[in-house]
């Protein structure tokens, strides 16, 4: 079979794989990108379906803390590409960019596609649609293609796979066993930013899809402020998101259904004759409790108890879990190529001229502006040192 040469190549055509292949680019490298769907950049226009969080606006040392045990790793990827600089870089292709309450940031345009069109239209590389990488044939690459099996030999290589998430979308982790197979060490890849499922009894299904707010969550130690969603198939939603290693690691979750009022004055307001009112109504009046969040404590607590015992509950309501969605559900994963595997400019050591970045790493981050942009540094940086080598 013919093998073509060529000069560089990255494999997929998400964030990190497009930013590999602009630095390459830049440094007067012939590019070619391989990517398995029919068009390029298919994640990240459904991420933009609810408004691009591109990155956050927060002391640097505070954004870095995000990427726990990876952080150290991670660190001058970020330095050399962080949220100022995603924030230059998203404003240079035209697309002026703001920062909300929460410290998030965001194109104007609240989606993905204006962004997507000028990032591609400014990219110098030959882009091959439709060709699925099916790992190595000694020195060369090997592709399934709408024109059969196709080889190629690039001096270098950056794979940009994705994760295990979303397989309909590019990131399925076929790549794992292939490069098993050349030496590469590799850790289990996990779900991140996921729901979680709950075994709902009847009553709650009128309440499928009501965001639940004015609530805190804990787990592992850890707390924070935040809605979520309760779903057909359990809960889900930033709240979830943010406690998702600590409950995907068997931790208990438990819900503050009024974290603005002490436990003594709930039990206080409870004390009151509840006279002829329905237990609802009499919550109604003297909390405020209703919808989803009444639900809850309904679906949480049978029996029901009364008084103190019950304004206990209220501010630490157990919320059992059956376990994390599947991982094609997951936003992202966790696990892959470990440091230990790649040198410092992320070039495999069991494949010299290889390059590896994105989610194909193993470091995971939560959800808001702190995956999209490790993803863009890993593939710059990946890029910039696969460009460098000969």
């Amino acid at each position: 079979m013919t093998v073509e040469r060529i000069d560089a190549l990255v494999v997929g055509a998400g964030p990190s794989g497009l930013m590999a292949a602009g630095a390459l680019t830049r440094a007067d490298r012939r590019v070619v990108v391989a990517e398995t769907k029919p068009s390029a950049g298919r994640k990240l226009l459904m991420a933009g379906k609810s408004g691009l969080n591109l990155t956050r606006a927060e002391p640097f040392a505070d954004f870095l803390t995000a990427y726990r045990e990876a952080a150290d790793w991670l660190r001058p990827m970020l330095e050399a590409f962080g949220p100022g600089e995603v924030r230059d870089w998203a404003e240079s292709l035209g697309q002026p960019v703001f920062t909300g309450s929460s410290g998030r940031v965001f194109p104007k345009a609240m989606k993905a596609s204006p962004l997507l069109r000028a990032w591609l239209s400014g990219l110098n590389a030959e882009m091959r649609l439709r060709w699925r990488w099916q790992g190595f044939e000694r020195d060369a690459v090997q592709f399934s293609t709408p024109d059969g099996v196709r080889l190629v030999r690039p001096d270098v290589t950056v794979l940009a796979l994705g994760g295990g998430s979303w397989a309909r979308l590019g990131s399925d982790a076929a790549w794992l066993p292939w490069l098993a197979a050349e030496g590469v060490e590799i850790a289990t890849i996990r779900p991140a930013n996921m729901g979680f499922r709950v075994d709902w009894s009847p009553h709650m299904a009128r309440h499928f899809g009501a965001p639940v707010k004015g609530c805190a969550l804990s787990a592992g130690g850890q707390r924070v402020r935040a809605e979520f969603i309760v779903s057909q198939r359990g809960v889900e939603g930033g709240g979830i998101y943010a406690l998702y290693r600590e409950l995907r690691d068997g931790a208990g979750l438990t819900l503050d259904l009024f974290p603005e009022l002490p436990e003594a004055e709930i039990a206080r307001r409870l004390a009151r004759p509840r006279g002829k009112a329905s237990r609802a109504n009499y919550l109604r009046k003297t909390l405020g409790l209703t919808g989803a969040r009444a639900a809850l404590l309904n679906e949480c607590l049978r029996p029901m108890p009364e008084g103190n015992e019950l304004a206990v509950k209220l501010k630490a309501l157990p919320l059992k879990l059956a376990g994390p969605r599947p991982l094609d559900e997951a936003i992202s994963t966790s696990g892959g190529v470990t440091r230990a595997a790649v040198d410092d400019g992320l070039m495999l050591r069991a494949r010299p001229g290889v390059f590896v970045a994105g989610e194909m790493l193993d470091w995971e981050a939560p959800t808001g502006g702190y995956l999209l942009t490790a993803c863009l540094a890993t593939g710059l940086w990946a890029g910039r040192h696969a460009a460098a080598w000969r």
